[in-house]
């Protein structure tokens, strides 16, 4: 797996420039739209500070939101993977999600770089816990897990482990490989009982939807979408807003087809 590397560090979101156009404006990969952002630290319960943002919706209530997690860091995962990065440029503003992205233990961004060093999947059961506690100190309402990757792992093994068993609402996965979690993760999370769901790209090539549907089937509250034509990075415009929208269908419960376009201020992150 290969996923972009990162640049300068410290970005600071009150950095981008919005300009309203006064007509409607295509919402491309680059398009960034009105939110409330800023910089968070999380601090795990083994000693570690990890960087992070916050992005919420200017205006209204919120309406879920996602803690994420991000794509293998040594294989270059990180909090701006595109498809978080995308979430928190657009669904507070077209969806009233709130988007927490981060970096697990080790891990560097333009926002900055984590305390800790990776410790393949291990370590990182504290970086998921101090997640979900910064989401309910904050008050942040109907907590999901979204996990991408390596990130999927992770809410496999300690999402239906207490404390953060009791403090969300159920979880969505996008391209899970199934390597690290095992059928006994499966099984705690069949036992659990709370919501997954699961995106598998048709031509991802670490799980594709014939093994996925064959390994799901251990968790029976599992739903499996299958995305003809995606591949493991979901990359081009396409692919990142099915992943999006369908996201946005989980954590709000209905069938939801995001806006393309948008009226009013918007900004371009390049």
């Amino acid at each position: 797996m290969t996923f972009a590397s990162p640049a300068a560090q410290d970005f600071d979101p009150a950095s981008f420039q919005f300009v309203d156009s006064g007509a409607p404006e295509a919402i491309r990969a680059g398009s960034v739209l009105p939110a409330r952002r800023e910089n968070i630290e999380l601090h795990t319960d083994d000693g570690l500070r990890l960087v992070g943002e916050l992005a919420t919706p200017e205006d209204g209530p919120i309406k879920a939101t996602l803690v994420t997690l991000h794509p293998l860091p040594t294989h270059g995962g990180f909090m701006d993977s595109h498809v978080y990065r995308k979430a928190s440029y657009r669904l507070p503003a077209l969806a009233g999600i709130a988007v927490l992205r981060f970096n697990t233990r080790g891990t560097s961004s333009p926002r900055g770089t984590s305390e800790g060093a990776f410790e393949e999947g291990l370590g990182e059961q504290a970086d998921v816990r101090a997640a979900v506690e910064f989401a309910v100190r904050r008050s942040l309402p109907n907590r999901w897990l979204l996990g991408w990757s390596f990130g999927t792992e992770l809410v496999l093994k300690y999402g239906s482990l207490p404390p953060v068993s009791e403090q969300i609402e159920g979880a969505v996965l996008l391209s899970p490989p199934l390597k690290r979690a095992d059928d006994a993760d499966l099984d705690r999370w069949a036992d659990y009982g709370k919501p997954l769901t699961v995106l598998v790209p048709e031509l991802d090539k670490f799980l594709r939807p014939a093994e996925a549907a064959e390994r799901f089937v251990r968790v029976p509250q599992a739903e499996q979408i299958d995305v003809s034509g995606a591949q493991h990075l979901w990359v081009g415009e396409k692919f990142a807003a099915r992943a999006l929208n369908e996201i946005v269908s989980a954590v709000l419960g209905e069938p939801t087809e995001l806006p393309t376009s948008w009226q009013g201020p918007m900004a371009s992150a390049g």
